[in-house]
Parts: structure tokens; C-alpha cells; sequence
């Protein structure tokens, strides 16, 4: 399998490389060539198989220069049931992602099991894994640069703490994310995980971490890599749970789903996408935005239009506080017929702070065919769902999955099951939780006493050369 850069790189590099590189050399995000197809004969061979070898047989689509023999070790190592194990009462861990029906036809697919809590455990352990595997091959080291909203720095953190030939250099907006999410990244010891807040919002911090590896001579002498969702794996990795979503809520091949996704970044929704272009019988992929509404403006009007960081909302769902969805740009490059001069032209406006209107384009009417449909949730819609889903089905959501309720609720079609994937377990937003509920939500025992534990944070000016700097400083 050889990948393709949404800017036209001519290089057609394969896997291991493009997953310690991150951004492509022409600031593109990687690609396949051409998506893998799965037959209905592999669809029908798949449906019963466990988490880690239905992992497997996915990421060998993918994957082509990590021998079957490896890969199935990693995968083995990463979806674990001790891993996995902070499933809600009843559930069983070996399923890695259970199904919750909270009625016929209405799921929530849990996400959040994993060490962290949070969606992103599912693609970070599985990339923490690869980056070992394909480091100790090469003899190599790496310094992974990442920005977070929220779940993607802990993630990343606790997949890549204490591998060996790896620092993390994690940015997160200083004061924005919940007092958990700060706990669970700032208490790490480790001395190879290093945390950096920045005086601005989530998008300061995703601006400096693609200024640093748009610079050529600096990414290849410190090493530089990317764990955020412009690397390629960590959509790969998402792409596994669409199908075990499907075969949950299903039991036929000619059944279709529904997936409703909260989304601030487009990489959880895009996996979706590419599962679907791989032949996965998915009926409409429904986007949700909580306030910062750039994604759900496109989807209802064809234009994407980035706001400025004073006009992005900080909210009770913080980890989608982001008016430029980096992952948007694999989508568009699909969306204009795999044209890397268009999307050039498309991001040369928006890398200038500006927008792009495609109404009047061919490239709408092919809009339609992907099967999007999208909407937005705001604070007040937050806390009657959460409410609504406590009192009907006695159980807890957090924030963003309240926002995905909200909309999921809005396209239901008849005989077409609706599987809302869940991204966190509500302690992580015990604030909105409380105030939604009047009680706390519980907290599994590892988390007890995290606020309270010493925390590790260096503040810093949103400045690409102050944290480039703090990198030379700590690498020398």
C-alpha cells in the first residue's frame, strides 16, 4: 500500500514511513493510493471475530510493510481487556467497544474504556505500539509534537510513556480544558512526556505544531512527529471500530447504520467516511458540533469558514472549541475528486485565514452522495440531554456525547438503526455533570486523588520559535 499527500507530493511513500513523519513534505495530509475494498464474503468472515483480530484483518488493508506475523503481536498487545477495562457495569471487557441500546434501533457505542477514558485511547495505544515496533526496527528516536482540546494529549501521553527512543511534546490551551483533563496530563512523572500550555485557544496550539513541521530543517534534525490526527495511523485505527460498530447494531450483510460522531476535528468522522468508501453499509454519517459550528455550517451550506480565536466559544464540550478541523482537508480531496491543484487552491485561502465558498461547483452534487448530514448543540442542549438519557435510560453521558445525542435524535429514519459513538466518560466534565445532574459522576478507582497529585506544565506565548526553543533546550 503506497500513500498519496492531499497536495500532490509526487513521493509515494509506504506506511512506517509516513507514520514517524506526520505531515507530508508539501504540508499535505497522507492518504492511501486508493481505499482497500472489503468484499461481503470478508464482511460475513469478520462478524464474529474479537476486537484484536478483527483489528488485525483492517489494518493488514493498510499496512503492507509490517510483516502479518508483527502486526498481529501489536494488535494482540493493543485491544486488551485489561486495557480496555473501564466499561460500564455489566459490559464485558473483552468486547473492547460494547454496544449500549438504549432502545430498539438507538445505540451508544462505548469508546471510552481505555486508560484515559476517552475515544482517542482506541487509535493513541494501538500508535504507541506502532511507533515502538518501527523505532527499535530502525534504531531511531523520535520527539512527537502534538496539540490537544482536551483528550488527545493524555491519550498520546499515556500510550507513549516510558517507550524507549520517544519524548512527547504536548500543547494545550492554557485554562481551557476540564480540571480532569489537565490532572490526567500534567501529574505524568515520566520524564520523557512534556507538557506545554499556551496563552491562546486549542487552534494556537494546532497553528504552532503545523508552523514547526512545515519547517523542513527543524522537523528533520530534532526528529520531529506527529501523534494529532493529521498522522494517518490514528485514522486507520479509528476505521476498526466503524466495522465493529456495524456488525454490533446489525445481523446481515444488507442491513445499513447510521453513525452520528462529535466532531471539532474531522478525524473520528472521516475514519467513518473511509470505512464507507470501503465498501461498510453505512447510511449517513451525521456530524455534530456543540457551538463552534464550522463543520455543521459546511454540511448545510457549502462554505468552510474558519473563525478567528477570538471568535471560537469555550465550552462545556471543550475538546471540539475548533474553527479549523485539520482532518477536513482528506475529506475535501475526496470531495473534488482526488485533484490535489484544487485543494492547494481550496488551502492556500484558508491558510491565509480565509474561507471557500463550493456552492456553484460540481463538487456539491457529490456532497450528497457521501451521505453526510450534520447539526449543533449548545450548552442548554447539553444538560437536557444529559438529564433526558439519566432519567429515561439510568445512564450517564458526558458532554460531547450529549451534543451527538442531541443531533443523532434529529435524523433517526425509520429501519435504519442509529449508533451514536460515545467519545468520554462523563468524570472527565464532572463541572457540567453536576450541574446537569446535582451529583457526581463515578470515578473508577485509578482516578481517585488525580487533581491533588503534583502537576508538570511549562506555560509559554503562542509563539512557533518559543516552543521550538523549549524543544532545542531539552533535546541538546
Amino acid at each position: 500500500m503506497r500513500y498519496v499527500s492531499t497536495r500532490g507530493n509526487s513521493d509515494l511513500p509506504e506506511f512506517c514511513d509516513i507514520l514517524l513523519g506526520g505531515l507530508a513534505p508539501d504540508g499535505g495530509l497522507y492518504l492511501p493510493e486508493s481505499y482497500p475494498q472489503v468484499s461481503a464474503t470478508e464482511l460475513a468472515e469478520w462478524r464474529e471475530l474479537p476486537y484484536a483480530a478483527l483489528a488485525l484483518r483492517i489494518l493488514q488493508k493498510f499496512i503492507t510493510d509490517i510483516p502479518a506475523c508483527d502486526l498481529k503481536s501489536i494488535a494482540d498487545r493493543t485491544y486488551t481487556a485489561r486495557t480496555y477495562r473501564h466499561c460500564r457495569p455489566g459490559r464485558d471487557a473483552d468486547d473492547i467497544t460494547p454496544l449500549t441500546t438504549l432502545e430498539p434501533g438507538f445505540h451508544l457505542l462505548e469508546l471510552s474504556n481505555g486508560p484515559t477514558l476517552a475515544f482517542k485511547d482506541m487509535a493513541m495505544q494501538l500508535l504507541g505500539n506502532l511507533f515502538e515496533y518501527v523505532l527499535d526496527k530502525r534504531g531511531e528516536e523520535i520527539n512527537i509534537l502534538g496539540a490537544t482540546s482536551g483528550d488527545t494529549g493524555s491519550a498520546a501521553e499515556y500510550a507513549m510513556r516510558g517507550k524507549h527512543g520517544v519524548r512527547v511534546f504536548m500543547l494545550s490551551p492554557e485554562g481551557k480544558m476540564s480540571a480532569f483533563q489537565r490532572a490526567q496530563m500534567y501529574s505524568l512523572p515520566d520524564e520523557n512526556i512534556h507538557n506545554i500550555a499556551i496563552r491562546g485557544m486549542f487552534d494556537d496550539c494546532q497553528d504552532i505544531v503545523k508552523a514547526v513541521s512545515n519547517d523542513a530543517a527543524f522537523k528533520a534534525q530534532y526528529k520531529i512527529g506527529a501523534v494529532n490526527s493529521i498522522n494517518w495511523a490514528r485514522v486507520a485505527a479509528q476505521v476498526i471500530y466503524y466495522f465493529k460498530g456495524w456488525f454490533e447494531a446489525t445481523t446481515n450483510n444488507d442491513e445499513q447504520v447510521s453513525f452520528c460522531v462529535p466532531s471539532g476535528n474531522f478525524g473520528n468522522i472521516c475514519a467513518g467516511h473511509i470505512a464507507r468508501m470501503m465498501g461498510l453499509p453505512i447510511h449517513c454519517l451525521v456530524l455534530a458540533t456543540n457551538e463552534n459550528d464550522v463543520l455543521d455550517e459546511f454540511f448545510r451550506t457549502g462554505v468552510y469558514r474558519p473563525r478567528r480565536t477570538a471568535e471560537t466559544y469555550v465550552t462545556s464540550s471543550p475538546s471540539m472549541d475548533i474553527s479549523k478541523a485539520s482532518n477536513f482537508e482528506r475529506f475535501i480531496f475526496d470531495l473534488v475528486g482526488r485533484d490535489p491543484a484544487v485543494v492547494r487552491e481550496l488551502w492556500a485561502k484558508v491558510d491565509a485565514g480565509g474561507s471557500f465558498d463550493l456552492n456553484g461547483t460540481p463538487f456539491m452534487a457529490r456532497l450528497q452522495d457521501f451521505g453526510f448530514v450534520s447539526g449543533s448543540s449548545t450548552h442548554a442542549d447539553r444538560l437536557a440531554t444529559i438529564r433526558d438519557i439519566w432519567q429515561c435510560y439510568d445512564t450517564m453521558i458526558d458532554t460531547h456525547t450529549a451534543d451527538a445525542v442531541k443531533v443523532a435524535r434529529e435524523h433517526i429514519e425509520s429501519g435504519v438503526p442509529m449508533v451514536v459513538l460515545e467519545t468520554a466518560q462523563p468524570v472527565k466534565f464532572s463541572e457540567t455533570i453536576v450541574e446537569a445532574l446535582g451529583r457526581q459522576p463515578l470515578r473508577p478507582s485509578d482516578f481517585v486523588g488525580l487533581e491533588d497529585l503534583p502537576q508538570r506544565v511549562e506555560v509559554m506565548d503562542a509563539d512557533a520559535d518559543v516552543v521550538k526553543a523549549s524543544i532545542v533546550k531539552i533535546c541538546v
